[in-house]
């Protein structure tokens, strides 16, 4: 039993149907596009809960880099990050408006299955490392809104529920196998002290200079 949204079902003016058809019927399965899956939103209590513990993530980060290195440059981009964010929070909590919409929670899904998982891995490192290829500092909006909601997932279903499916877990970096882990794993990455990139990068990987060819050869 199962039902295919299109993007039509996900104009304005028929969002809250299909929403309301997602959480009221007995599906086995309800198919998504990527590029739909992002306007589920998650409610702010959630995303609350969340930006705290991102900016949890990245005070420990430079707290670390301080003791190690005394500051600099890392610092200096991690400062940054977390200033934007809690921008980002200030923002959620002064948005008073109530929302109509039914959120991510309220529908009831209790596994999450993404097609081409490669295309959300752009989660954001809160690195100290510096000039090396494939550490990402930014964020995707569309990689920390599928997090937040894997997140939800295996907290609520004793880290279970969650399938990805990708030939390309790894087109570039080892940073992306980071990312991988930290949707899928982090519950295992924390009970190891493995949780921020820069202790699991040392035990994992080694930094080495070498030539790289170009994409045109």
């Amino acid at each position: 039993n199962i039902l295919v949204a299109t993007q039509k079902d996900f104009e304005k003016t028929r969002r809250k149907k299909l929403m309301a058809k997602i959480a009221t019927g007995e599906w086995d399965a309800v198919l998504i596009a990527h590029s739909s899956f992002g306007l589920i939103p998650m409610s702010k209590e959630y995303e609350k809960k969340h930006i705290e513990k991102e900016i949890q993530e990245v005070t420990e980060a430079i707290d670390r880099i301080k003791m190690e290195e005394g500051g600099g440059l890392s610092v200096k981009k991690l400062e940054q990050i977390k200033m934007s964010m809690n921008t980002k929070l200030k923002n959620l909590l002064d948005d008073t408006k109530k929302d109509d919409v039914v959120t991510f929670e309220e529908l009831g899904v209790d596994q999450l299955i993404v097609d081409e998982a490669h295309m959300f891995k752009n989660l954001p490192m809160f690195s100290k490392i510096r000039n090396v290829a494939g550490i990402n500092n930014s964020e995707s909006k569309k990689a920390t809104d599928l997090y937040m909601k894997i997140s939800y997932i295996l907290e609520n279903n004793d880290g279970k529920g969650a399938v990805f499916a990708t030939g390309t877990p790894i087109s570039n970096s080892m940073g992306e196998l980071f990312a991988m882990q930290k949707y899928l794993q982090m519950d295992r990455l924390r009970e190891m002290g493995l949780e921020h990139f820069d202790e699991w990068a040392s035990t994992f990987g080694e930094i080495v200079n070498s030539f790289e060819i170009a994409p045109d050869g």
